[in-house]
């Protein structure tokens, strides 16, 4: 491309992703003001439930060309607007990403925190529907609370940036491995399914490569996994164990990072963080072996299976009580 129009074409498609957002953003509006108008018709005893289908076929018989007013498309407006009225933070929320996500979201989510925070997801990182449905079903949220849950407040405070990039726990449903599998297996399975795989650490890391050399001395040693994290703007070294965690495992992590920030690392951007990737962990082993460390590491644990979501929404059930018990 002739450099000189580069910024033209930037200022185009600048456009057009804000033309898109607003054309959105208005018909969220329209689904709004329409389940608004029902509710209180209904509520207010003036409309019966039948005047919604009647109002569907009014639309579809002087109407033809308006589509995607069915009695049920309506119904489901109308729930739209009841179930975010009362939540005001929200609506802006709503209007962010697609009536298709919202749907989801608002179908397949129990409560409003959770509706929050798949809400805030879908919009951070711009998912498709087949992706905001796969975290959705790989229980996304109730893994994000659990995990949040098991780090010492210390851990949590010294290291936040880390711990809003790098989840406690990882699911690769996508691998299709059997249970038992070897390093090697589970790396090439991560690189040949490299964009589920981001899908599931998050869109801003960028794959860098596998079985990344570093020259240390006369030696060559190898990182399994090598990212490029866009916020934090800094290497992330994935190192895989099929096994549980030992805390000598971090030894070796800790080499890869200071021979990257030393070799590898550009003057610009900030230490690489390491992540300890193991099919098993203790949370106090782990805790214990991190308090002492100087690098910015962490220890996740992976699965190969879709986790059990209602046993999940158990442990969050008891967690948010025994939280309230304390208080």
């Amino acid at each position: 491309m002739d450099n000189r129009f580069k910024d033209i074409i930037r200022l185009i498609k600048q456009s057009r992703t804000n033309a898109i957002k607003a054309v959105n953003a208005e018909l969220i509006n329209l689904y709004w003001n329409i389940g608004e108008y029902v509710s209180k018709k209904i509520g207010q005893s003036e409309w019966g439930d039948s005047v919604v289908t009647e109002l569907a076929k009014y639309i579809q018989t002087h109407e033809p060309e308006i589509k995607g007013f069915s009695d049920k498309n309506i119904w489901r407006m109308k729930q739209f607007y009841e179930t975010y009225i009362d939540f005001p933070k929200l609506a802006p929320l709503v209007r962010e990403i697609s009536w298709t996500n919202n749907m989801l979201i608002f179908s397949r989510c129990k409560t409003i925190e959770e509706k929050e925070f798949y809400l805030k997801l879908a919009k951070q990182e711009n998912y498709s529907k087949r992706e905001l449905d796969r975290q959705i079903s790989a229980s996304f949220f109730e893994r994000t609370m659990i995990g949040n849950s098991k780090l010492s407040p210390a851990v949590r405070e010294s290291n936040e940036d880390l711990i809003n990039t790098i989840k406690d726990n990882y699911v690769f449903e996508f691998l299709n491995l059997p249970e038992t599998h070897n390093e090697r297996d589970l790396q090439r399975g991560l690189v040949r399914q490299i964009k589920n795989f981001i899908l599931e650490l998050g869109k801003d890391f960028l794959f860098v490569g596998e079985e990344y050399k570093l020259e240390v001395g006369n030696s060559d040693f190898f990182i399994d996994l090598l990212f490029f994290h866009r916020a934090l703007q800094c290497l992330v070294a994935f190192e895989l164990k099929v096994d549980k965690f030992k805390p000598e495992h971090l030894g070796q992590l800790n080499f890869y990072l200071e021979a990257l920030d030393r070799d590898v690392k550009k003057k610009n951007e900030n230490p690489s963080i390491g992540v300890l990737l193991c099919k098993d962990k203790d949370s106090e082993v782990v805790e214990y072996a991190l308090s002492r460390s100087l690098s910015p590491t962490m220890v996740s644990e992976y699965k190969t299976q879709l986790p059990d979501k209602k046993l999940l929404q158990q442990k969050l059930h008891e967690l948010f009580d025994n939280e309230t018990d304390e208080k």
